[in-house]
Formats: C-alpha cells, sequence, structure tokens
C-alpha cells in the first residue's frame, strides 16, 4: 500500500531534521579535523602525540559515515521531490513503513539491501 501524503509529509520533517543536525555536527568535526597542530599545541610526549593522531583518525572516521548518511538523506528526500519515496531504487517493490519509521533515509528494501552488502547486486 503505497505511503499516504501525510505519512510522506512526516517522514519529509524527519529526514530534514536529520540534515540540518548532521550537516551542523559535520560541520564542527571537519573545522576541528583541519585544525593545525599548532592550534592545539605540541605535545610533549610521543605518546600524546599518538593519541592525538588516534583521536584525528577516529573523527575523520566518524566524518566520512556521517557523510554517507547525508548521502542517503539527500537521495530520499530528492525521492520525496519525484514522488518515488518509499520504493525500493533496486527491485520497485514497496519499502515498509516500519523499515522506513526505522530508517526514513532506507532507499531499498532490506532484501535488496542485504544482497548489495553481500555483493550480489
Amino acid at each position: 500500500m503505497p505511503l499516504k501524503k501525510n505519512e510522506i509529509a512526516k517522514f519529509k520533517k524527519v529526514l530534514e531534521e536529520m540534515r540540518y543536525r548532521l550537516t551542523n555536527s559535520l560541520k564542527g568535526t571537519t573545522d576541528e579535523v583541519k585544525k593545525p597542530d599548532e592550534i592545539g599545541g605540541y605535545s610533549q610526549h610521543q605518546a600524546d602525540k599518538g593519541t592525538d593522531d588516534f583521536d584525528r583518525t577516529i573523527s575523520l572516521e566518524l566524518t566520512s559515515q556521517e557523510f554517507n548518511v547525508l548521502r542517503h538523506i539527500d537521495r530520499a528526500l530528492e525521492k520525496i521531490d519525484e514522488n518515488t519515496y518509499g520504493i525500493c531504487d533496486i527491485t520497485g517493490e514497496e519499502i515498509s513503513v516500519s523499515r522506513l519509521e526505522a530508517v526514513p533515509y532506507a532507499t531499498m528494501t532490506v532484501k535488496a539491501q542485504e544482497k548489495l552488502e553481500r555483493g550480489l547486486l
């Protein structure tokens, strides 16, 4: 059963809020990662420098994951504009409302997502 207009409006609002929060979070994280070492002060010990590098690596990994989620959110918003939100990009089947409630930026059914992750698509 296709999504109703009020359901799509609800998901759009949720996606826009997620996008806003994530964008603000990414701005702060990328600014922190881009800071030169001099601003944070020089590490007095080699182990401190290693910890600083580790923290920066973790921040970069989180930023990468956040950019990936942001890309999915943008795609879901695009699908709303195209009137295809709730339809799997791969199979053309409807995505269950329960999946969209759990992952509003889902653009594939669970089965299609699993196949993609296994490299079967």
